[in-house]
């Protein structure tokens, strides 16, 4: 069970917030539909996503090439909740994202990707 000092140090970070506020909007992201979201490099995403990871905040699955990432089904509803009013303030800057990533090049076809 996540505990709330937990998951708020874990989003402390923007980049992590922002990741975690993409998979919340977006349901299941590849690393490669992250790093073109956020316009910064792969291996610091990577790490984020470790982090997120390693405090049950985030899940990830292989599909051949690609490493998927979503919201952790273990997450209380309380951190639902938060995330759903984090998107809210945020919209503008998801906005954005959003458009990088809906024109990233080679992104990977989410109908194939999805199980």
């Amino acid at each position: 069970m996540v505990k709330a000092k937990d998951f708020f140090a874990c989003l402390s970070d923007n980049i992590r917030l922002a990741c975690m506020l993409l998979a919340h909007r977006h349901g299941e992201l590849c690393v490669c539909e992250l790093v073109a979201a956020l316009d910064d490099s792969q291996p610091k995403i990577s790490r984020h996503l470790a982090q997120l990871r390693n405090c049950s905040l985030l899940q990830d699955r292989r599909q051949g090439q690609w490493v998927y990432y979503s919201l952790h089904p273990d997450l209380p509803p309380w951190a639902l909740v938060i995330l759903e009013q984090a998107a809210r303030a945020e919209v503008e800057a998801l906005s954005e994202m959003a458009q990088r990533l809906h024109t990233m090049s080679n992104r990977p076809e989410r109908a194939a990707a999805c199980v």
